[in-house]
């Protein structure tokens, strides 16, 4: 018998066995939304169910002079036909393809194929088919989304993390390294707050579970440590959500703001520098006034106080008279400092030796008041162009200012270093109870003063000797004590 006279038995059979198998289950196989269907061992589809019809667009009569390949897409024809023929062997297949509907449109199946037997003879392929056309979309839909938000997680210049309920961060974009000089690899599973600032942690915190519980965005501006140490300021937006595990996810982007913000405190520097500029040009001309005009009649009044001859009793009241009469002369000579520009006499100047000559004349008052003065002397002080006198008035000026913030005693640290911007640096460090916040902002204002017999011009005349020197006063002060930093030029 040749080979097509035994298809063609073999597919009778097939027939035959697929009509007395299958008639008890004929309602099941019409409601059934899977494709099923049978091919012969010359590869001609034999039956179909109503859902493999639907799938195809073919009906049965329309199907029955096809082979299984020819309504296959060209690029699926050579791997479902090894499928096919390894089922024939005997064997479970399995796989994806594409299938030409009869109108031409492609649907996405997955196959599986499984041998038909008859009495240990090989007589066909059942097949079993799921459109999986809509699955394949989204699935390319899901793909192509991940590949955005991979690119854009990788290429934008703001830095993107992912955290989880706790703060530990799962996800950092490979920016992150040009910003704050940590590779991803540094920060994955490490927590957040290791890298915010101490004083924005209560902040960063409350936000951070606002954001998780009750407001799934929120916004807000931080101090981020960078690998080297400093700080910068970042403007981190916060979502959250929950994953396929219900877990808590947050997503955050986080902008480096620091020149913004450096931004406006130089703005708000330059403002309260004019604001300064122009309280010293009011006292100055106020200043120039008051000195001229009260100085002329109180020196007559100081010569005929000493022409009187008084008793006693009187004299005590004219010594009265006469030192309120010296307290008014020296704030005329403060005034004339600020209002007029000082003669320096400016020389090559030792200023350790300064330093140090002030420190002896200021010991015998620091002793008697329990107060210690050290010096530390960071680096080697090179000469400076000053005038010696006046930068003594100014650090005369600022110990005692130190020793009367210690009236229970206490210890000063004169500390000096020179900086690689060519400048020098002289702290005077007092271990006091620090200006308080609102005082600290009102200091250097003409007249302001919270000492019994200060005059508020003290810091005024510093700063302008400074100022005449091209140098800057830099106060800091807490509850620790305060620092007042004088820097000069080097040259």
């Amino acid at each position: 018998m040749d080979s097509s006279a035994i298809l063609i038995e073999k597919r009778i059979i097939l027939e035959k066995y697929l009509k007395d198998g299958l008639n008890s289950y004929q309602s099941l196989l019409a409601c059934n939304s899977d494709a099923l269907f049978a091919i012969d061992l010359a590869g001609y589809y034999v039956f179909l169910n109503p859902a493999c019809e639907q799938i195809t667009g073919y009906s049965q009569e329309e199907i029955a002079n096809k082979k299984f390949f020819e309504i296959l897409a060209l690029e699926d024809v050579a791997k479902v036909s090894s499928y096919y023929y390894q089922a024939l062997e005997g064997s479970l297949q399995n796989y994806d393809c594409k299938l030409i509907q009869q109108n031409g449109q492609l649907v996405d199946l997955n196959i599986t194929n499984l041998p038909i037997t008859v009495n240990g003879e090989m007589i066909g392929v059942y097949g079993v088919a799921k459109d999986i056309t809509e699955i394949k979309r989204k699935r390319r839909r899901l793909k192509d989304s991940e590949e955005l938000y991979r690119i854009l997680m990788e290429n934008s210049m703001d830095i993107i993390v992912k955290t989880d309920a706790a703060g530990n961060f799962i996800y950092v974009s490979p920016v992150c390294e040009q910003i704050l000089g940590y590779t991803p690899a540094e920060l994955v599973g490490q927590s957040s707050l290791e890298y915010i600032h101490k004083d924005d942690i209560d902040r960063y915190l409350l936000n951070y579970q606002k954001a998780i519980h009750i407001q799934p965005k929120s916004l807000d501006t931080y101090r981020l440590r960078k690998k080297n140490g400093s700080f910068i300021y970042m403007e981190i937006l916060s979502n959250s959500y929950r994953n396929s595990d219900k877990e808590v996810r947050v997503i955050s982007v986080l902008r480096d703001i620091s020149e913004r913000i450096n931004a406006d405190l130089d703005k708000k520097r330059t403002e309260e520098l004019l604001l300064q500029s122009e309280k010293l040009s009011v006292a100055g001309q106020l200043a120039a006034g008051i000195a001229h005009e009260v100085r002329n009649p109180l020196t007559a009044i100081k010569g005929f106080l000493q022409l009187l001859n008084v008793d006693q009793r009187q004299k005590d009241y004219i010594d009265i008279i006469h030192s309120e009469i010296n307290r008014i002369e020296l704030i005329l000579s403060e005034l004339l400092v600020i209002a007029k520009p000082q003669t320096m006499k400016t020389a090559k100047t030792n200023i350790k030796e300064v330093i140090e000559g002030v420190k002896t004349l200021i010991d015998t008052q620091a002793i008697m008041t329990n107060v210690q003065i050290r010096t530390v002397y960071l680096s080697p002080l090179p000469e400076i162009l000053c005038d010696e006198n006046q930068l003594k008035q100014v650090f005369i000026n600022f110990l005692k200012n130190s020793i009367e913030a210690m009236p229970a005693g206490g210890n000063i640290t004169i500390q000096t270093e020179c900086t690689d911007k060519k400048e020098m640096i002289i702290r005077c460090i007092d271990t006091g109870s620090g200006i308080p916040p609102e005082h600290l902002k009102r200091i250097g204002d003409p007249f302001f003063t919270t000492k019994e017999k200060g005059t508020g011009l003290g810091l005024l005349v510093s700063k302008k000797i400074i100022e005449n020197h091209q140098g800057r006063i830099q106060i800091d002060s807490d509850e620790n004590g305060t620092s007042v930093a004088v820097i000069l030029p080097i040259k």
